[in-house]
C-alpha cells in the first residue's frame, strides 16, 4: 500500500470514471494505468534488443511510423 499525490485534474478524473463506472476504484485506475506503462516499457525494451541485433537505431521515418501505429 502507497500513497501518492495526484494534480486535481487527475483525481477528478479518477473520482469520474469510478463514478461512472470505467473503474472499479482509483486504485484499480490506477493500478490499470501502471501496469499498461510497464507493458509498454517492456516493449520499448525488447525493440531496443531487437534494434541492437538487427543494425541500429530507428530511422526517423521508422520511429514517426512506429508511434503512430502505436498510439504515442
Amino acid at each position: 500500500k502507497i500513497a501518492v499525490s495526484l494534480p486535481d485534474e487527475l483525481v477528478a478524473f479518477a473520482r469520474a470514471a469510478v463514478r461512472d463506472g470505467a473503474a472499479a476504484s482509483v486504485s484499480a485506475l490506477v493500478a490499470d494505468a501502471l501496469g499498461e506503462r510497464m507493458r509498454r516499457q517492456r516493449l520499448e525494451d525488447m525493440l531496443d534488443e531487437m534494434l541492437e541485433e538487427t543494425g541500429g537505431p530507428l530511422t526517423d521515418a521508422e520511429r514517426a511510423w512506429a508511434d503512430d501505429v502505436l498510439g504515442g
